[in-house]
């Protein structure tokens, strides 16, 4: 039998910023993976020095400025594969995926769409669509894998700060959370909302208009774990604390325990 696996994913939104943050989270969650998105360095630019120091080895998909992913483990990672690999358009680094104590983990980071009808929004309905079919392609429900990330989408009215404000608009559309139910369909389960079906609780706040301090955010990123995955989830948290103090990111880290 499987032993305990903890699995933290989070949107550093930059890791030159976030370094010591992120050392300091290892430290006190000490995770056994551990998803990232918005790195916004290259592969050449990483702190694998850092991380290995700590006890982590790493893959990482990196992109100057914008966007990059990274997968830390506490093992060695194998069957490392980056990007859709479907012909399409993979400049931008949002999807890595590679294997660490037997399961197969991915972290994505989708397109935020940027507003309803814009060229962004399309693209991220797209990337959505390529995500359902790489999934289907290369990846087996029936097996224990996780997909974690930032979706920029908010599942449910449950998942937003004031559902009537935020109706109709970007990562709150219906076309986003039809996009993402895909997912689901697949065979994906949203963990957070399985361990709490009536917990109101977010993930992202907003810099501006004291987001944080009224606590107006949106539930936007999240572990999704295949059946067999699920039945080894024991708890689900989101590690508000992280969001506050000096220089945090937007988004608070989601943990999740796997007995």
């Amino acid at each position: 039998m499987p032993g305990d696996m903890k699995l933290v994913t989070w949107n550093v939104n930059s890791i030159r910023q976030r370094g010591e943050r992120l050392l300091a989270l290892l430290a006190r969650h000490a995770p056994d993976v551990v998803c990232l998105q918005e790195t916004k360095v290259t592969d050449a630019d990483f702190p694998g020095e850092a991380l290995h120091a700590a006890g982590y080895h790493f893959v990482t998909l990196g992109q100057k400025s914008y966007n990059g992913v990274a997968i830390l483990a506490k093992a060695e990672l194998s069957d490392v594969r980056a990007g859709f690999r479907d012909g399409g358009d993979d400049s931008q680094a949002r999807f890595l995926a590679a294997t660490a104590f037997g399961v197969r983990v991915i972290t994505a980071y989708a397109p935020n769409g940027q507003s309803i009808g814009s060229e962004k929004y399309a693209f991220k309905l797209d990337w959505f669509g390529r995500l359902r079919k790489c999934l289907e392609r290369e990846f087996d429900a029936a097996s224990e894998l996780a997909l974690a990330g930032d979706f920029n989408v908010a599942p449910a009215d449950i998942d937003v700060h004031d559902p009537a404000l935020w109706r109709g608009q970007v990562m709150c559309s219906e076309p986003e959370r039809a996009a993402l139910a895909e997912l689901f369909r697949w065979g994906l389960v949203d963990s957070f909302r399985a361990v709490h079906p009536d917990r109101v609780a977010f993930t992202w706040w907003d810099y501006r208009m004291l987001g944080f301090p009224k606590n107006h955010g949106l539930r936007i990123d999240h572990v999704l774990v295949s059946r067999p995955l699920l039945a080894r989830v024991g708890d689900v948290s989101i590690d508000r604390d992280e969001r506050k103090g000096k220089g945090p990111s937007d988004h608070a880290p989601v943990l999740a325990v796997l007995r």
